[in-house]
């Protein structure tokens, strides 16, 4: 099989960005990411997805796989993409959006994921979507609140089946990626400021059309579907998932206010379980080919490329918060070797059909795959606010800057 690859990245902050990073980087050696023609995100998948982007539209127009993959394989994927993008996810994203509009954002949430959208101009990147690279195809999927359907950013156009598209050509980059990351309740809804008559092609004709349309607020794309399937399944035969989402964790309610929050948590499992169920039974049915590795069950057993064990997957590395917050030197090569490893054991065991190049599976930071350490380094991961951790990354950036 020699078509086109859809690459779907999924939610979950830093975490899944880091996780991600991994993959791409195993994917590339193993020439698959050179057959990539469209990559859908969401939420931190469009984090990496939308730098991974910039870097290539400043590296040259890609018209088609054949210049895409020849960069691919020429570029020094460490200097210009690891090591750049882990540098983004050292810095804390999140708090002073927060504290800086602490006073209005229940009333007027639109001042703190506009913030939010700065961070990432100046960040991730300061292109608008119109620069994005004509191949592969870069998607920012996020949610519309208004309809209920997943909205879509590319470099045509924005919107979705219900409202219609417009032409974003012109908007910003990092507003696609915040529309895709601005999960709730820290980050309120991005509203859509854009006159209902330059939608086109939408289902919905209702009387009130207009009025919807001068009100659509978009949030995280996870809220829909955290693994970005919606544009991929319907475009290519061939799709690979990359799945870091948050593991469900088993709880028993204590507090009111607890088990109002656990009927959501249910809700959005039921969502991401459903998916994945429609990802399989489609492959089994023949629709498509594909391949999906998730950040838990992805223990690697042969010795030639030894992952991490299942139990520090399972009471370290899947624990690590979904936040934007400032992560640690450890946190950081710790899910960048887990993804790889991941996209190795899923890509080599079970994708059917396509040739694999012949390159030693070797995790980026042999360093931490010392478990003991690992253990320890991550032990306070899974709090959002840890002094230890805090005091850590004062301690690397002391040790950066000299």
């Amino acid at each position: 099989m020699t078509g086109d690859i859809a690459l779907c990245l999924s939610g979950g902050g830093f975490r899944s960005a880091l996780f991600h990073l991994g993959a791409l980087r195993r994917l590339r050696e193993l020439g698959l990411l050179q057959q990539v023609s469209l990559v859908s995100s969401v939420s931190g998948g469009s984090i990496v997805s939308g730098f991974f982007a910039d870097v290539l539209a400043r590296s040259g127009p890609f018209d088609s796989r054949d210049g895409f993959g020849e960069w691919l394989d020429t570029v020094d994927w460490e200097t210009a993409i690891a090591a750049p993008f882990r540098r983004v996810t050292a810095r804390d994203f999140r708090t002073g959006p927060v504290l800086n509009n602490v006073l209005w954002n229940w009333f007027l949430p639109g001042p703190r994921v506009a913030h939010l959208e700065r961070i990432y101009r100046r960040r991730v990147s300061e292109l608008k979507l119109g620069a994005l690279p004509r191949y592969p195809r870069f998607v920012f999927c996020a949610t519309d609140l208004t309809f209920g359907v997943n909205w879509a950013f590319d470099r045509e156009r924005a919107g979705d089946y219900q409202a219609g598209y417009f032409d974003a050509s012109d908007w910003p980059l990092a507003r696609a990626i915040a529309a895709s990351s601005c999960f709730p309740p820290i980050f309120g809804p991005l509203p859509i400021r854009a006159d209902p008559a330059v939608y086109k092609k939408g289902h919905y004709r209702g009387g009130d059309r207009r009025e919807l349309l001068e009100r659509i607020m978009l949030t995280d794309g996870g809220v829909y579907d955290n693994l970005g399937l919606e544009p991929a399944w319907k475009e290519l035969s061939s799709v690979l998932v990359s799945d870091c989402g948050a593991p469900f964790a088993f709880s028993a309610g204590k507090l009111p206010l607890r088990n109002l929050l656990r009927y959501t948590s249910v809700i959005m499992n039921q969502a991401s379980s459903l998916r994945k169920r429609m990802l399989f039974e489609r492959r089994r049915a023949g629709d498509y080919t594909a391949t999906y590795w998730g950040i838990r069950g992805s223990s690697v057993p042969d010795a030639a490329a030894a992952g991490y064990s299942s139990e520090l997957v399972e009471e370290r590395i899947a624990e690590v918060r979904t936040d934007l917050d400032a992560f640690t030197v450890a946190e950081q090569k710790v899910l960048e070797n887990h993804g790889y490893l991941a996209a190795n054991h899923s890509v080599t065991q079970h994708l059917e059909g396509r040739e694999l190049r012949a390159v030693a599976c070797k995790p980026p930071h042999p360093e931490w795959m010392d478990e003991t350490l690992v253990r320890d380094a991550l032990a306070t991961s899974h709090r959002r606010v840890s002094l230890t951790r805090w005091l850590r990354i004062l301690k690397e950036r002391s040790l950066l800057s000299q």
